[in-house]
């Protein structure tokens, strides 16, 4: 398996609120994690690294071969940790209530992905025919799409399409969005925050990953495209390339 990690603090905001962390090696297993912070005084990058952290450390136990139902509930307890902390880290800080972050943690065999998801930071899977969204955005837009009040076109373009009605950190306890996926050889997986989504049709991203082999220039062109298109926001993109040769390895 293949990772890459970029990211860009974006054409207009002053500090970058976004992290990712990416472990090719965890006991058999490989781990991605991106989270978009928001909140004032610098509250937002405190928050998403105090996500990527706090994850991090709860999910070093975790081993290939352990069953998924087991990895699921580690994978969502780990989540569910760094709401507790963040949460309680606010709370005690006037300058920092209300802070929180999106999250998107993967949890990676050869055969599986398990997705923990809060907020609107997205994950993909990208093969030679498709790309398709591979988690539901917590919105204001995506609850209007779902009810049929505008489309998705409409949603694109919404002067609301920012607002979150969910995320880490902001509410003593949080519902974690879990997701089981299997993939194979030669697809690949980005997850990013809504600083790519946001400005690149998921359209111009699958041509972007399709006709770059390498997967630096790759994650190189779509920060640099989310840059062309505005750049209104931090971007973050990861990106995991199933890799033919070690597909035996773990059968």
């Amino acid at each position: 398996m293949k990772m890459v990690s970029r990211t860009d603090i974006g054409k207009v905001r002053l500090v970058n609120e976004d992290r990712a962390a990416i472990h090719q090696e965890l006991n058999g297993l490989s781990l991605a994690i991106v989270a978009d912070g928001m909140g004032g005084h610098q509250a937002g990058d405190i928050a998403s690294q105090m996500a990527i952290e706090i994850i991090e450390a709860q999910l070093q136990t975790i081993h290939w071969g352990m069953p998924v139902e087991e990895c699921k509930q580690a994978l969502k307890q780990a989540i569910e940790m760094a709401n507790e902390k963040i949460y309680e880290f606010a709370s005690h800080r006037e300058n920092y209530h209300g802070m929180g972050t999106t999250v998107v943690a993967i949890v990676v065999s050869q055969e599986l992905l398990i997705i923990g998801h809060i907020g609107d930071s997205r994950a993909y899977k990208i093969t030679n025919d498709a790309i398709t969204q591979l988690t539901e955005d917590h919105s204001l837009v995506y609850e209007l799409v779902k009810n049929g009040q505008i489309t998705p076109e409409e949603a694109d373009h919404h002067p609301r399409r920012n607002w979150i009605t969910r995320a880490l950190g902001t509410e003593p306890g949080v519902e974690v969005d879990l997701y089981e996926y299997g993939w194979r050889p030669g697809e690949t997986i980005l997850i990013c925050s809504d600083g790519l989504s946001g400005l690149v049709e998921s359209g111009e991203i699958w041509q972007i990953v399709k006709s770059h082999t390498n997967l630096e220039e790759a994650a190189e062109r779509l920060i640099y495209r989310a840059l062309d298109a505005g750049g209104d926001d931090n971007v973050t993109v990861v990106l995991l390339a199933h890799d033919h040769d070690e597909d035996e390895e773990k059968g």
